[in-house]
């Protein structure tokens, strides 16, 4: 008797609502499963802030997403966001699909009010003794892991009740053409020539213990000019700091951009991800604290430079790709110095050049 279709290529939708790094995370997940069931339809459910980073990926099928009320357009009301979503679920319903995936570190409430309407055959994601939502995931993964993983590892975890054995792969971002056209076009009115060796420079950070001083970024340029033949791009999330929903960093760029007109600085704000994504695919290397930013690049492929405050380096440091993470004892960014960055900085070359070297090797090899 010949298998039926759900056995060998189920419908898969996996629920990652979280920020736009832990998505970012979870695409190795998107590949394994892939290369598990080459065949069967593969679709996402994100959220609108973190969508672009699964546009343009092929392990994917659809891509939906839905807007949370604090994201919401201005102007927009709470009710027509609340009607969408509604919407969207009774679409996702008709889909059949095999197999829900909570994607998370944990078995998150807000994603199981998502998944149980779409009445999936099952749905797997981590479970923790006690904690009553654990009764409508029917494939469990225990939420304790052995030994500290990063989120790559621990999200990964939730493949293995499907047969997938293998390590996770390097992360997935796959820019837009149209997006990277649009980047060149600035670098080229703003520097007068395509130059081929950028180091992007973010200094948006949203944890206030992950921001550095304007100062300090000032002086790296500065003295990262001396010595290497490279322009800067200085990305940052636009608008005003005070914006308690969308903080924005214009008054910080405009005093480094000012601080630094003999310096080949690109100034460019990055209104929506797309555009970060692209800009950031143009750059060598990025200079960067702990967040989205900083996945984005790894997933780029991008060497990185990244300081760290308070935040867990064993679960989040840039996967995949050279690196060299500053994390003071005071877990305060404001306390990382210069020098130890552009110490940094020299490490991080070396490590990038025999990463290189070891990539070529590999290649000629295989």
């Amino acid at each position: 008797m010949a298998a039926s279709n759900h056995e060998t290529a189920p419908k898969f939708l996996i629920i990652r609502r979280d920020n736009i790094g832990d998505l970012v995370c979870t695409t190795p997940l998107f590949h394994a499963l892939r290369n598990r069931f080459p065949d069967s339809r593969i679709c996402a459910l994100v959220n609108s802030y973190n969508s672009p980073v699964l546009e343009n990926n092929p392990d994917i099928n659809a891509l939906y997403a839905y807007t949370k009320g604090k994201h919401r357009p201005r102007g927009k009301s709470l009710i027509g966001v609340y009607w969408n979503r509604i919407r969207l679920i009774s679409r996702l319903r008709r889909e059949h699909f095999d197999y829900v995936i909570l994607a998370g570190p944990r078995l998150s409430s807000h994603a199981l009010r998502l998944a149980r309407p779409l009445k999936p055959r099952h749905i797997v994601g981590f479970i923790e003794p006690g904690k009553r939502e654990a009764r409508y995931v029917d494939i469990g993964v225990p939420n304790a892991s052995p030994k500290p993983l990063h989120e790559v590892e621990d999200v990964f975890r939730l493949l293995a009740p499907l047969g997938v054995e293998e390590n996770p792969s390097r992360l997935r971002i796959f820019p837009d053409p149209e997006q990277i056209k649009t980047v060149q076009r600035k670098i080229q009115e703003q520097n007068g020539t395509s130059h081929t060796n950028l180091t992007g420079i973010h200094i948006s950070a949203r944890k206030s213990s992950n921001q550095w001083p304007v100062r300090n970024f000032i002086d790296l340029i500065t003295r990262l000019h001396k010595t290497r033949d490279t322009a800067f791009m200085l990305l940052w999330s636009p608008g005003d700091a005070a914006n308690p929903l969308h903080p924005g960093d214009d008054a910080k760029a405009e005093i480094i951009v000012e601080s630094l007109k003999n310096i080949p600085v690109i100034a460019y704000p990055t209104t929506h991800l797309g555009q970060l994504i692209a800009a950031l695919s143009l750059c060598r290397t990025l200079i960067c604290s702990d967040g989205g930013a900083m996945h984005i690049a790894a997933a780029l492929g991008k060497p990185v430079l990244c300081f760290f405050g308070n935040s867990d380096r064993t679960r989040w440091y840039p996967w995949g790709v050279p690196h060299v993470l500053l994390q003071p004892q005071s877990l305060n960014v404001a306390d990382i110095r210069v020098d130890e960055a552009l110490a940094g900085f020299e490490r991080l070359q070396v490590l990038s050049k025999n990463w290189e070297e070891k990539s070529r090797a590999s290649s000629a090899g295989g």
